[in-house]
């Protein structure tokens, strides 16, 4: 096919990008989600608690977005930096704002954080948990 001018060229160009455009990939918008990362008030730095025993942890929920992408919170022990498999509690509603856990058997006194995952995850200050003073 020969093209006699630049113009039908051109038109011919149009046509075919107009045509094609179905065909071409969608861009995917970004939808905006809130995350919420709620500060852990309870326990804090000074806290001391005894294995066994049953204590409240308690966050503040007094900012929490309107739209939440995970409302449902876990708490897990951590130490030494990093996240033990241990569960204090789970599926709780986050904007409770506190949750009772059983504090874990330790054999010995050491310095220990929360995670409180829900909509992202956040750690406690440390604090110490006693321990139960019996060897396994």
């Amino acid at each position: 096919m020969k093209f006699t001018s630049i113009t039908t060229l051109t038109s011919l160009f149009f046509v075919a990008l107009s045509s094609n455009v179905s065909a071409l990939p969608t861009v995917n918008t970004l939808v905006q989600r809130d995350v919420f990362v709620p500060p852990i008030l309870d326990p804090h730095a000074g806290t001391v608690w005894t294995s066994g025993e049953s204590r409240l942890v308690t966050w503040d929920t007094s900012n929490h977005p309107v739209n939440i992408t995970n409302k449902l919170g876990s708490i897990f022990l951590r130490k030494d930096n990093r996240i033990t498999p241990l569960i204090l509690a789970q599926n709780f509603d986050i904007l409770q704002g506190q949750v009772q856990v059983t504090v874990p058997l330790v054999v010995e006194a050491d310095d220990y954080s929360l995670v409180l995952f829900g909509d992202s995850g956040n750690f406690s200050p440390n604090f110490t948990i006693k321990g139960s003073g019996v060897q396994f």
